[in-house]
Parts: C-alpha cells; structure tokens; sequence
C-alpha cells in the first residue's frame, strides 16, 4: 500500500505557549511532501518529526494569520543555506506574495532555488494542485480574513496483476500496463478473458480533509462527505461557544458535528486556545458526538488506510 500519512507539526491557536506549537502540518503521499500552513517554529519541528527537506515542494497557506505563515520566510531562508535547487511552489491568497516578496529580497539574496507563488481565492472552491498521486481542492471556510481549508484526494493506482493467470493466459508483456488499467485479454484464439480474472482490485483511494480556523460551517459537510480522515479546528470548548461565534472559530462538539454529518471515518482535533492545561476536556466533548475522535499533538503521525470494501 502506497504511503499516506499526516504530521502534525504544531496544532496551537495564536498565543504563544510551551506546550504546543503554532500551526502546520505535512501530508505525506507516496513519498511526496505537502505543507500545510507555516507558523512560527515549523522548520524546527520538521527537522524533529525527521521528514526530508528535499521531498517539500508544496506549501498550503489556508489563511493570513500569523500564526499560520509567520515561519514561512524563515522555512525559505533555510533551504536557501541548505543550496537548495528545486523550485518551491506557495499556494497562497495573492496578499501574501507581496508580504513576502520584500523579506525574501533583503533576508534571502542569491538564493539557490525559486519561490513561485501561486494565488488562490480562498472564497472559491477550486482544484489547486494536481498530479499523477493526488489532487487539491480548495475548501471555502469562514473566518476573519479570508480562508480555505484543503481536501487531499488520492488518485487509483492500477488494479494487481495475478501472475499465476498471466502466465497460464500467455499474457504478453507488453500489455500487462493495459490489463492493471481494467482491460480484457483476447486470446489468439479469440476467447475474451475477463479482466477481474486476471487481476485484484487495487485499495480505494484515499482522502485527507483540512479545515482550520472557521467558524461552525455545517454546508462543508458535502464537499468532505466520506473522507477518511478529517482535521477540524476545535479552538474552544462548547463553555466557550459565545467566545468561539465572537472570533469565528468552532467548538470540539461543533466539529465532532461535523465530522458525523459528514460522514467522515476519523476525526483529529486540534489548534487548541491557550487556556486549556489540557484538552481532555475537548476530547470527551468530542467523542460524546463522534466517538472515533483523537487530539492532534506536536510529532503525531496518523496513517491513512484505505476504506475497508463492503460485500
């Protein structure tokens, strides 16, 4: 089974505190990193969560709050020293090139490698990123500042060929790829050998949901319908709600809402306020809605299985 897998870097809300780190993750996919938002201190928690540098080349700003991108310029100066050569690509709202653009001037002269902005509109939902592995599309959030979140969708690898089959069909070669790819074989003697004889359904693919730092949105639901594992913020507990609607945030119970209407196989909260010692709180609240709930914590990896098939 191809990798997919989620770590989490930081999962704290904007005040600054010892026990956890302010927002960012990255998602693995078949050993393709992804970054997600890029707080403070993010480079020094992926030096610890041991994932390669080289293998970044995409970073994800859901929204223009500092605690989501104020590692950013800090994040490129490293791969500068580093004498990086590979572009890096941010997909961004478009204010944020030109916040950057006069820090990587002065702070980064003769760099190695090329930043390349790509300006999304966070209010739209649209595919951003796309490849032979997975695609991107934005999630349209509400927050103070305009803001998306980001579902990951696992492109299907190719049905498994049962080589005891191939060979006893004297299946050429040449059109093994053709037959992974759901095609029947025709004999030289013009019997038609039907694909599912020949091969094993590959894993479903899988799918990731990103949704930070919005107020409760109960229309998201249909666009995250069945993910296998969804993020959602849970900045407060439901004694906070009043707080959480004034600064358009959510509860742990309105995530885990969210998370049963969707229909979603697991939910991981998480960017935490600063008044909690701790948040068993949450998770309890949480977990009275939709039971298979975890808290997100700093280094925590969660790997994503595929779907188990039904019949």
């Amino acid at each position: 089974m191809e990798k997919f897998e989620v770590n989490i870097l930081g999962c704290g809300s904007a005040l600054p505190t010892t026990r956890h780190q302010a927002t960012s993750q990255v998602v693995n996919i078949r050993e393709k990193l992804f970054m997600i938002d890029c707080g403070e201190g993010t480079q020094v928690q992926l030096r610890r969560s041991r994932l390669k540098f080289s293998r970044l080349n995409h970073i994800f700003i859901s929204h223009l709050h500092g605690d989501h991108c104020f590692g950013l310029i800090g994040l490129i100066s490293t791969f500068g020293m580093l004498e990086r050569t590979a572009d890096l690509h941010i997909h961004c709202h478009p204010e944020l090139e030109r916040l950057l653009t006069p820090q990587i001037d002065f702070f980064c002269q003769g760099m190695s490698y090329k930043v390349i902005f790509h300006p999304i509109n966070p209010s739209e939902k649209a595919i951003i990123y796309d490849d032979r592995s997975v695609s991107v599309e934005t999630i349209p959030l509400r927050h103070r500042v305009p803001t998306c979140g980001f579902l990951f969708c696992e492109k299907p690898t190719p049905n498994h060929i049962k080589r005891d089959m191939t060979d006893f069909y004297k299946v050429p070669v040449c059109l093994l790829n053709r037959i992974k790819n759901g095609e029947d074989f025709v004999t030289e003697e013009g019997e038609v050998i039907p694909n599912s004889r020949l091969t094993t359904p590959s894993d479903p693919p899988r799918s990731y949901a990103y949704c930070s730092d919005t107020v409760y949105l109960p229309r998201i639901t249909e666009q995250i319908e069945g993910v296998d594992l969804l993020f959602h913020e849970a900045t407060f507990a439901e004694t906070e709600l009043t707080r959480a609607r004034q600064t358009l945030h959510t509860t742990a119970r309105q995530a885990a809402c969210i998370a049963r209407d969707a229909k979603v196989k697991k939910l991981v909260i998480g960017h935490f306020s600063a008044r909690y010692d701790n948040e068993d709180q949450l998770l309890e609240e949480a977990r009275a809605i939709f039971p298979n709930t975890v808290l997100a914590q700093e280094n925590l990896q969660l790997t994503i299985q595929p779907s188990v098939k039904e019949g």
